[in-house]
């Protein structure tokens, strides 16, 4: 199972966000997807599971047109989940979660055991099987994060779609959601902010500029200090640690660097 992008475009308000960009999902692996703000990454994401419609280009879902599959077909195979997923308070976690199973089911059926022993294995793969009854208002945003990705993984996809699933949440919950994740083993694609995370979780990185993908490739040959300095506007220095982590190193104060 594979999904990729073959020289896309969008463009909206006269402009092209998303300009001739060509990237592939390989199986199993999580691809990170990295820019400056209005660099086009959440455009993309939108348009590789069809929420856009793109004036160029194709998007292929096992090297089928994404534009063949059928709207619920589609939402078996892709889940997507957004920064801040805006859900009514009244709902329970599970209530929440329950709603991923909604492609799987016709309408007016009723709720069968698959439904059930789908929802419960997703709550129980992001560690909230005991939030099952609780309020949705009363979690916190890591929980609230988990629980969004409960309701993709309740879907039983092949690929998932987050489009920086760490925005707005402290340090501890960045690193849990990026370590559930990547534990998933499903075929991911995830905008992220903070290079750091993204070379320290992803098997691959796609770099976007100006709606244009301007590098993709692993993390060591990606992320060097002359494309952040390119791409980013900063200086930087890699330093690889004793357990070969790589760490990305602000320079500020320095000439050429950042101010503080």
């Amino acid at each position: 199972m594979t999904l990729s992008a073959h020289d896309v475009r969008w463009a909206a308000g006269g402009r092209m966000i998303v300009d001739g960009v060509t990237l592939e999902a390989r199986p199993g692996r999580m691809l990170g997807l990295v820019g400056p703000n209005g660099s086009g990454k959440s455009s993309l994401l939108r348009v590789l599971c069809r929420l856009r419609r793109i004036a160029g280009g194709v998007v292929r879902l096992d090297g089928r047109d994404i534009d063949g599959y059928a709207r619920r077909a589609l939402a078996r195979r892709l889940a997507f989940v957004e920064q801040q997923a805006s859900t009514d308070v009244g709902l329970t976690v599970c209530d929440v979660v329950r709603l991923g199973r909604t492609p799987h089911r016709a309408a007016l059926a009723s709720w069968s055991d698959a439904d059930e022993h789908a929802v419960e294995g997703a709550l129980a793969r992001v560690g909230l099987a005991d939030r099952h009854d609780q309020a949705w208002h009363t979690l916190s945003g890591g929980e609230r994060q988990r629980a969004q990705i409960a309701r993709a993984l309740a879907q039983e996809p092949g690929e998932l779609i987050l489009d920086e699933p760490t925005n707005h949440l402290d340090i501890r919950h960045q690193l849990s959601i990026l370590s559930m994740v990547r534990r998933l083993g499903v075929t991911c694609l995830v905008a992220l902010h903070d290079l750091n995370l993204a070379s320290l979780f992803c098997d691959e990185i796609a770099v976007m500029q100006a709606g244009k993908l301007v590098a993709a490739g692993s993390p060591q040959t990606v992320l060097t200090p002359d494309l952040v300095r390119d791409v980013f506007g900063v200086d930087v220095r890699i330093r690889t640690d004793s357990a070969g982590h790589r760490h990305i190193e602000y320079v500020v104060g320095e000439a050429g660097g950042a101010d503080p």
